[in-house]
């Protein structure tokens, strides 16, 4: 046997030597191949990105964020500015190690510790080479303190920016807002692009509304920087669009006419002019400092905000809800005059109560010993409840309601800084869909009753009264209510002027009705018994009027209302709206001050010390 064929094979090991060396080159073809063509997308196809990220190494991008739109009075006089203010701003990518940098800049005092957590949100939705506002409105003192400690912080700059400032404070705080540091959730509804760098953003009534027209749009600067992260040449820029301006109704003298009334009270004065919507005032006390809001409040200070009894912060004009007492009356008259109903035409005699059909219960009267007779003018400029205790029942809550809700009460004005409050006006429909005892769901005639002196569940806002007032002093016509009067062009100084909007008006079978409201509403503040005549005394105009008082509880019938012995809380609201000239109407006012007591006594000379300050300017 031939041992040595069988332990080798020369052909065989050839065969498998020769098939391995072809694998291996193909193999070696295919890695060389792979090699070749991604040199050839890094150096040919994507050339210019690749360049561009190597420039990246040594030059940044920095938003240069847009000065906030300017806001005026309808005097283009100055409500909302840009003054020079210190930020400190980091850029993240440039920073080693962030958390130790926040650390110890919260250490040095630099920024506040309740503050970091909206930090660490906000540079997280930001881009890592973004240059971030982390701290605004920094003091001298502090811009030199990080001046000596910049060397230990890499990545965090001083850069002068353009901070709003309010420079009339707290006045008109609650129509104009303010602008404070964009949250975590602001981020979640902005465009980041458009809001590099920017620091601030709206964020209720005009300022938040308005916030697209403010802005503007960001620029940006390339700049050539070190190693160390250190600007050494601007190479490009773009400017930032500056935001548009606005020009609101508002008369600022009327303004801080009624904040000064409104001094050391809680309580709500609104202005509309009635041949347009345009609002002339916007006053809600107690007030607060808008600026404080942009240097960045402690935890503390809002608290004590959040925390006060006073409520500086609830929008009183806009969202409190207040039974409007007798200011309705003017309008139940209207819809009596509609109805053709009995007491429209006739003397009802007033004992100082009234009580329904069959019913010992007695509604009273303001007047102990009533009115006696008395018709349905005499009624409204007396305010006899009596009169419109059997009114009400007489037109029932289906008429009463539909009226009521054609001068705008119980929805939404639509003005352009809400959201607002609805207020209510009950319906049958409103009680049986909010009440679950069927007990409670019957629309009882008391209820009726109650509603006609505007009280029960009826509530309305200051807004809804001015409008309804306005609309009486406009025979009808309805417009929404508007605090923007125009948009201007920074750039070109040319004036969008926004138009009046006509909303549905309040029809009448007869004009003369109109005529027998308003005269009225005069004889509310010129009759020797009006019960406002002591605000009428020596005005250089006409006034129509009608002051109202709204209870904050229920007295019993064996009870007799003592203002004394209540707490101040639990008084009487004080209620007033009154529109002038009444020839030729340029303004109506409502002003509610919560816990006042009189109508005519606390509400009502304030309307006048408004209508005055707007009048006389007017007039100059």
């Amino acid at each position: 046997m031939d041992y040595t064929r069988q332990i080798k094979d020369h052909w065989r090991e050839q065969r498998l030597f020769t098939r391995r060396i072809i694998a291996c080159s193909v193999i070696a073809v295919l890695l060389s191949g792979t090699v070749l063509t991604r040199l050839a997308i890094l150096q040919l196809v994507n050339a210019e990105y690749y360049a561009a990220q190597s420039q990246g190494n040594r030059i940044r991008v920095q938003p240069l964020p847009p000065a906030r739109g300017l806001i005026f009075d309808r005097n283009q006089n100055i409500l909302a500015e840009n003054t020079p203010s210190y930020q400190l701003e980091v850029t993240p990518e440039q920073v080693p190690d962030l958390e130790d940098t926040l650390t110890r800049l919260e250490s040095s005092g630099l920024i506040k510790s309740e503050s970091t957590g909206r930090i660490r949100n906000l540079i997280a939705s930001k881009r890592r080479f973004d240059s971030i506002p982390i701290r605004q409105g920094m003091s001298d003192d502090e811009v030199a303190r990080f001046a000596v400690l910049r060397p230990y912080f890499p990545g965090v700059e001083i850069r002068a920016r353009l901070a709003r400032y309010y420079p009339y404070g707290n006045i008109a705080a609650h129509a104009l807002g303010y602008v404070s540091g964009i949250s975590a959730a602001d981020q979640e509804m902005l465009d980041p692009a458009e809001y590099a760098g920017s620091a601030y953003i709206g964020k209720v009534a005009v300022e938040r509304a308005f916030e697209p027209d403010l802005h503007g749009l960001p620029g940006h600067q390339d700049v050539l920087v070190n190693v160390r992260g250190r600007m050494m040449q601007v190479l490009d820029t773009e400017l930032a669009v500056p935001g548009r301006d606005l020009i609101l109704s508002l008369d600022i003298n009327a303004q801080m006419t009624a904040e000064a009334e409104l001094e050391g009270r809680r309580g709500a004065v609104v202005a509309i002019d009635p041949s347009n919507g345009e609002i002339l005032v916007f006053a809600s006390a107690p007030g607060f400092d808008p600026n404080g809001f942009i240097r960045g409040l402690s935890r503390e200070e809002f608290r004590t905000l959040q925390n006060d009894a006073d409520q500086p912060l609830f929008n009183r004009a806009l969202r409190g809800a207040y039974p409007p007492g007798s200011t309705i009356k003017p309008m139940l008259a209207l819809a009596g005059l509609e109805q053709n109903s009995s007491l429209a035409t006739q003397r009802v005699y007033c004992r100082g109560y009234y009580s329904l059909p069959g019913n010992p219960h007695r509604y009273r009267d303001w007047k102990p010993e009533g009115h006696g007779l008395i018709n349905l003018h005499d009624a409204v400029a007396q305010s006899c409840d009596t009169y419109f205790y059997e009114m009400a029942n007489e037109l029932g809550i289906d008429i009463i309601s539909r009226t009521l809700m054609d001068f705008g009460l119980g929805t939404s004005t639509d003005i352009d800084i809400g959201p607002e409050s609805n207020g209510l006006v009950p319906t049958r429909e409103w009680k049986r869909r909010n009440f679950s005892a069927p007990e409670d769901q019957i629309w009882f005639p008391g209820e009726t009753v109650i509603t006609g002196i505007g009280q029960g569940y009826l509530l309305a806002t200051p807004l809804q009264l001015a409008h309804a007032t306005a609309t009486i002093a406009a025979r009808g016509k309805r417009f929404r209510p508007s605090m923007v009067q125009g948009i201007r062009d920074p750039m070109t100084g040319a004036i969008a002027q926004r138009q009046p909007r006509e909303l549905t008006p309040v029809h009448v079978s007869n004009a003369s009705n109109w005529d027998q409201i308003v005269s009225a509403m005069e004889a509310v503040i010129t009759d020797p018994r009006g019960t406002a005549r002591a605000i009428g005394m020596d005005a250089p105009w006409s006034i129509a009027g009608k002051s109202g008082t709204a209870q904050v509880f229920s007295v019993a019938q064996n009870e007799t209302y003592n203002k004394e012995e209540l707490a101040e809380r639990m008084r009487d609201h004080a209620l007033f709206v009154a529109f002038a000239p009444v020839e030729e109407p340029r303004i109506a006012v409502a002003v509610i001050v919560e816990n006042g007591g009189s109508g005519s006594g606390v509400a009502g000379p304030v309307a006048r010390k408004v209508l005055d300050t707007y009048l006389g300017g007017a007039a100059l």
